[in-house]
């Protein structure tokens, strides 16, 4: 007697070609990314405030509203008008171009000092985080030490030796940024560790340096990315403390902590100079920050999916 054969499964959805219909999901992710961002007003505000920043500084290469470096004695402290849309300081020189050059040395001081120490702190999180032990331990005691030295005051010991200006200024701050980034490299780098794919990955017989490379520091770069724009605000915030105590950009280089410097002896003549720099400064600062806490929520899908 034979037996009853089942029904045959019905095969898979195809498209028409043949395929499985996986297009429209692949186009889907970036269009729900889009639309995420777009929601995000936080994102949007801090996403347009340091562009404004960044073209700032990149139309300063090839156009500003005046001139920032000729004097004109004749029209200082002149009030905002059609010549000079800000006005002009002390020296006659055009505010507004000087605030255009302002942002090219900001933008200058935090690419350089925010690589400093993302390079190197990330490099020497991965390893701690890989190695583990007396390796780790002395990463992080010397990460303790360089918290000692602030930017500041690194720039003062620097200045000392090596005299003022503005490439003391991006080392100085570049070596505060390296146990900062070390700090959240070694502890994200750490849960990423203690993952099963990781576990699975090392019983396959795959090396330290071989799981950094692939899983690790993919899974990290969220985190570093926010802490990076972070960092970039803290840089121009610390460029112009520098700047005003005369050890960061010298003249003739334009710089809005110099900008407030010269302006605080004119707060009564001519209280507009110390407002421009001052506004420059906060919006960047505001601007980097939003950014950071937009793409924060952006990138942790926790926090996507709650939102």
């Amino acid at each position: 007697m034979s037996q009853p054969h089942s029904p045959p499964s019905p095969p898979p959805s195809t498209s028409p070609a043949g395929h499985r219909p996986t297009r429209a999901v692949t186009l889907g992710a970036p269009a729900g990314a889009g639309r995420r961002m777009l929601g995000h007003r936080s994102f949007l505000l801090g996403a347009v405030l340091t562009a404004l920043l960044l073209l700032t500084a990149l139309l300063s290469f090839w156009w500003t509203p005046g001139s920032a470096y000729d004097m004109d004695m004749d029209a200082k402290l002149a009030a905002p008008g059609a010549l000079h849309w800000l006005g002009t300081d002390a020296y006659g020189r055009d505010v507004a171009s000087l605030l255009f050059l302002g942002a090219r040395s900001s933008i200058l001081v935090g690419v350089i000092a925010v690589g400093i120490g993302l390079s190197m702190g990330v490099a020497l999180g991965l390893v701690a985080a890989a190695c583990r032990g007396w390796v780790e331990e002395a990463i992080m005691r010397l990460a303790d030490f360089s918290f000692a030295f602030p930017a500041l005051l690194s720039a003062i010991m620097l200045t000392a030796v090596f005299g003022a200006g503005i490439v003391n200024a991006i080392i100085a701050i570049g070596i505060f940024n390296i146990p900062t980034f070390a700090r959240i490299t070694r502890a994200s780098a750490k849960a990423v560790w203690a993952r099963e794919y990781v576990l699975a990955a090392r019983a396959c017989g795959h090396g330290r340096a071989s799981i950094t490379w692939r899983h690790v520091l993919p899974n990290i770069l969220p985190v570093l990315v926010v802490q990076a724009t972070i960092q970039f605000a803290l840089a121009i915030l610390a460029e112009a403390a520098l700047s005003y105590l005369g050890l960061g950009t010298q003249p003739p280089q334009a710089s809005w902590g110099r900008m407030l410097s010269e302006a605080q002896t004119l707060m009564f003549q001519a209280p507009l100079l110390a407002v421009w720099p001052g506004l420059a400064i906060a919006l960047s600062v505001l601007g980097l920050n939003l950014l950071g806490d937009g793409l924060r929520d952006l990138l942790d899908p926790r926090l996507s999916r709650q939102r």
